[in-house]
């Protein structure tokens, strides 16, 4: 195979690996295993804590001492040792400490594998601007296929979807050591300090009004991130208890129906640049919130029916909006404002404050929440718990509008853009 496609194969098995269980462990959880809403908050906060220790570290490691593709290796094929195990598991405790081990391993991959891309692509004389891309998309059509695999095969609610997940993170860890070599760049400072090799130099961004409300907003965002991977295929999935909608298409298919949101995301990456030079990028991270708004509001009054399908179709369509507008402008918004001594860990403190510390307290919370007030003798209101989510999310394009602000320079995007 040539590079490109060497590649895509590693951006493929990477999001694969994720697919197989991130959107339907909810109906394992909850309908096989009957555990509780609150436990199962914290085991989405393994994610956001995952994300909040793993990359900078994994990012010294292999820039130092260990080539990156075989430190992506080795990382890929412990966390599928951790998958491996699960299924063993019969307490929500032992499945937190075990399913943490599996995130610390997994989710500085996510990282790691774009700098082995983009270094195995420079060193081949590559252009990384136009020929990533299309490598990237066939992540998101991994995560796809992964989802379709678990339901297809009936196990969107069995043991087995781990079983899936272990193997592709076997393919993909033996596979990493066949990739071109990566060594250390050795780019960090021998004289940086400890807080500087971690981009922690990046939080005195907060002195900063301005930037302040920015990562402020960004946590509280992030909060909404993985409120639907977590709770929408279980949500889907519970109308079955409902005779009239027990074998409708939307109950045997959730995950299917719940990939229209993946393939939404792939669509409105594309939609991205022309509104970023419309309307700049403060009215595109609105328009992102207002998104996740109708996010949980369609799902809210969502269900089997002919009408109701509609309004769940349309809710995984808006996400692309929501997920994609909110990730590319606040990242431009840092390419634009942050000085290039700072830019990269600027980067990081972006994706702490939304994938780690956001991830970490939605998903506590929103355990802790569903548990207490919407959960009756085991039986989720699904209703309320959407539209209580919907108010979170407007609350904040509200508060977001009226405090963030920040004038629309177009030649600003243009630079970053070229």
């Amino acid at each position: 195979m040539n590079i490109k496609n060497r590649l895509t194969l590693m951006s493929f098995l990477q999001f694969f690996i994720w697919g197989a269980w991130l959107i339907t462990v909810g109906n394992y959880w909850f309908a096989t295993k009957q555990w509780s809403g609150a436990e199962f908050g914290a085991i989405f906060s393994t994610l956001g804590l995952s994300s909040i220790l793993m990359p900078a570290l994994t990012g010294i490691i292999a820039d130092k001492w260990v080539n990156a593709e075989k430190l992506y290796g080795i990382l890929h094929i412990l966390g599928g040792l951790a998958l491996c195990y699960i299924p063993q598991v019969d307490n929500p405790i032992t499945f937190y400490w075990v399913i943490f081990g599996a995130m610390l391993c997994y989710m500085p991959t996510i990282s790691l594998s774009n700098s082995v891309a983009y270094n195995i692509l420079k060193n081949n004389d590559y252009d990384v601007v136009k020929v990533f891309p299309p490598i990237r998309v066939w992540g998101t059509i991994g995560f796809i296929a992964a989802m379709w695999i678990t339901n297809l095969s009936g196990n969107k609610a069995s043991a087995n979807m781990f079983y899936i997940a272990a193997f592709a993170a076997f393919v993909l860890g033996i596979y990493s050591f066949t990739l071109p070599k990566c060594p250390p760049q050795k780019l960090i400072d021998k004289n940086a300090s400890f807080a500087q090799k971690l981009g922690l130099d990046a939080f005195k961004l907060f002195g900063t009004y301005k930037m302040a409300l920015f990562f402020i907003f960004s946590m509280f965002l992030g909060g909404a991130l993985q409120l639907t991977n977590m709770y929408g295929d279980v949500f889907l999935s519970e109308f079955g208890n409902i005779p009239e909608y027990a074998n409708s298409f939307v109950v045997q298919k959730s995950t299917l129906i719940m990939s229209i949101s993946q393939f939404s995301e792939t669509a409105f990456i594309l939609a991205i640049p022309f509104f970023l030079k419309r309307f700049g990028i403060k009215q595109v991270m609105l328009i992102s919130m207002l998104a996740w708004v109708l996010r949980f509001g369609f799902f809210a009054y969502g269900d089997p029916s002919f009408g109701g399908t509609f309004l769940i179709i349309m809710s995984c369509i808006v996400y692309g909006m929501a997920f994609d507008f909110f990730n590319i402008s606040g990242s431009l918004f840092i390419e634009t404002t942050t000085d290039s001594s700072i830019r990269s860990s600027a980067q990081g403190l972006f994706m702490m404050m939304s994938n780690g510390f956001g991830a970490f307290f939605g998903g506590i919370v929103s355990g802790q929440v569903i548990d207490t007030f919407f959960t009756h003798d085991g039986v989720r209101d699904w209703h309320n718990i959407w539209l209580s989510f919907a108010g979170y999310a407007l609350v904040i394009a509200i508060a977001f509008a009226v405090l963030f602000k920040h004038k629309h320079n177009p030649e600003e995007v243009a630079q970053v853009s070229h």
